[in-house]
């Protein structure tokens, strides 16, 4: 009997402990990621997706990042409120609602 069968229900795998993050540079490339990636559907929100092991990644545009970073509430506000409806990041979209175009 090994450690882990000890533990009741607590068999080997993944959960969101083990997470991964990749930055993209544009929407092709989150797109190339999402679709080698994503393998359980309803895992997916904000960006993130499941492998086929369990593993956890969110696929993010590297823009993201300066953009939560604003000292412009309301824009960061717009931007949350845009990426916390999608599944897949929508860089397009995103910048739409960064800029109030949306």
């Amino acid at each position: 009997m090994s450690a882990c069968d000890s533990i009741e229900g607590h068999g080997p795998g993944f959960n969101e402990a083990i997470s991964f993050v990749i930055h993209c540079q544009d929407q092709a490339e989150i797109d190339r990621y999402w679709s080698q990636l994503s393998a359980v559907p309803q895992s997916e929100q904000c960006g993130w997706c499941k492998d086929r092991y369990g593993v956890s990644w969110q696929v993010v545009p590297a823009e993201m990042d300066q953009m939560l970073r604003s000292e412009e509430r309301e824009r960061v506000a717009r931007l949350t409120g845009a990426f916390l409806k999608m599944k897949k990041f929508d860089l397009a979209a995103l910048r739409r609602a960064f800029d109030g175009a949306a």
